[in-house]
């Protein structure tokens, strides 16, 4: 098998490349390199038979051409009847590297190309290479579990891109070898997407692939983040031939896969970028504010103004960089640096304050706004008026409700500050007694304390209706009178002192 591939030319070592996706650029010797490192490390009944069907083919026709003198054009019928298998590549190509054969001997037949899978941009990831074209993973058997090979080299470019792109964390760089797998659907751009029972395996190791999000829900299964996988840690950054090997199940569904070069952003990097590009001017979004609030003539209800708030619905603090998506319809505002930093760690790109798609291509930080918060800090939200003016909405301060009752002294004092003495022997100590249980830690009340005059005390508690039963038991006591002498009733009050009503 050596044999065959070393005694291929330049057009057959191309076309047996890009039937197993990869590269077909570069001189004789590296083709035949490639070539020979597929034989080596990629033992497939596939590769073999593509191998042999190009020597075949070569030298059939070689036999039978009419004059060594005449070039001889290759079949153009053999470009297209290919059988194609799990890492064979589009032939879009063909035609085009083909092409100088071709010139002036006829075109090729007409044929509907298959169209190719793509799959969304990630705005955390730039594209620096493509390694391999997405390529449709294609049962070999009737088995769930099936097993798919990739086999690649980096160039030495790469290899340095590599080595010299900084540290997003330890043992991470920026750049990248990165794995995507979606549905074979070539309606529109696909998202990431992992087939059941996934695992891949770079050379002679496992990597990791992201697990399942637990589900607070009950009865909703458990979700699984589908991102690029890297495989940068597992690979020879060398001109040696890397091996991958997805394993998955086959339940119905076709799934593809590609390889990319890329470099990993940061929250950091895409504000950055934001903060440049992405700044709508505060004229172009005072007209907004206008159109929104223009006076509808089908309405029977005409706005006036619209309330914004100055707080972050994420997080409930105060803006710092508005921001909304362009599809929005709404004009209150995100803070874009907390935005980014969710979707960095779970990239949904939904808007959270009306819950539809809000991508980053999509997104434009508010002048408008950013202009009102450096002017008004004392405020948390906002009214915009209909001419495009705008008026800070302060809260109101609630009036305090603590008793603010004025004090009220009855009796007066002497000349060392002192209440006067009573006239009758015993009231003050009658009076002390009489209140003495209203609270224990008061002494004696209207007597003496310690050898001291006591305070005067002011029941404020004491209505009419107490007045009036004090009377009743007046009445009471001298209509007993006539029994006999009854034990004298202490006078609740002291000299000098009224009831407060």
């Amino acid at each position: 098998m050596a044999n065959m591939v070393m005694s291929f030319r330049v057009s057959d070592l191309q076309m047996l490349l890009g039937f197993v996706g990869r590269s077909k650029s570069g001189l004789k010797h590296e083709l035949v390199t490639r070539a020979l490192q597929l034989v080596q490390f990629d033992c497939s009944p596939e590769l073999f038979k593509k191998i042999k069907e190009l020597y075949e083919t070569r030298y059939a026709k070689k036999s039978v051409e009419p004059s060594p003198q005449v070039p001889r054009p290759l079949d153009p019928l053999a470009l297209h009847s290919m059988p194609r298998t799990p890492l064979s590549g589009p032939t879009v190509d063909y035609p085009v590297m083909y092409g100088k054969y071709l010139n002036g001997l006829g075109r090729l037949p007409t044929k509907t190309l298959k169209p190719e899978v793509r799959l969304v941009k990630l705005p955390f990831f730039n594209m620096l290479d493509e390694l391999l074209k997405p390529t449709e993973l294609v049962p070999q058997s009737t088995e769930k579990l099936q097993e798919s090979p990739c086999i690649f080299a980096l160039t030495p470019r790469q290899v340095e891109m590599i080595r010299n792109s900084r540290e997003l964390q330890p043992g991470v760089k920026a750049v990248q070898v990165v794995l995507r797998i979606c549905y074979s659907d070539t309606s529109c751009p696909q998202e990431d997407q992992y087939p059941p029972n996934i695992a891949v395996k770079v050379n002679h190791s496992y990597c990791s692939v992201p697990g399942y999000y637990p589900s607070n829900k009950p009865g909703v299964e458990p979700k699984r983040p589908c991102r690029p996988i890297n495989l940068t840690h597992l690979m020879y950054l060398s001109s040696a031939t890397n091996r991958i090997t997805v394993t998955w199940g086959n339940y119905g569904k076709s799934y593809s896969v590609a390889l990319y070069l890329v470099r990993q952003l940061t929250s950091s990097d895409l504000l950055q970028r934001l903060k440049t590009i992405g700044v709508k001017h505060p004229e172009l979004c005072k007209a907004l504010v206008k159109e929104k609030l223009r006076l509808d003539p089908d309405s029977e209800i005409a706005t006036t103004g619209v309330r914004v708030s100055l707080i972050c619905p994420l997080v409930k603090m105060r803006l710092s960089v508005p921001c909304r998506a362009e599809t929005c319809a709404h004009l209150q505002c995100f803070d874009a640096v907390f935005y980014l930093q969710m979707n960095e760690k779970k990239p949904t790109w939904m808007c959270p304050v009306c819950d539809k798609p809000a991508a980053y291509d999509q997104l434009i930080i508010d002048g408008l706004l950013s202009k009102i918060l450096s002017e008004c800090e004392d405020a948390d939200e906002i009214e915009f008026l209909a001419e495009g003016s705008w008026r800070p909405i302060r809260a109101e301060k609630e009036p305090s409700c603590s008793p603010q009752g004025p004090i009220l002294v009855l009796g007066t004092s002497d000349a060392n500050g002192l209440p006067p003495a009573s006239s009758t022997p015993g009231v003050g100590g009658s009076l002390g007694s009489a209140l003495g249980g209203v609270g224990s830690g008061a002494g004696a009340v209207g007597g003496l304390e310690n050898g001291k005059p006591g305070a005067d005390v002011v029941d404020l508690t004491l209505d009419s209706s107490s007045s009036s039963e004090d009377d009743d038991e007046e009445e009471e006591d001298e209509e007993d009178d006539d029994e006999g002498p009854r034990p004298k009733r202490r006078c609740p009050f002291q000299k000098g002192l009224v009831p407060a009503c």
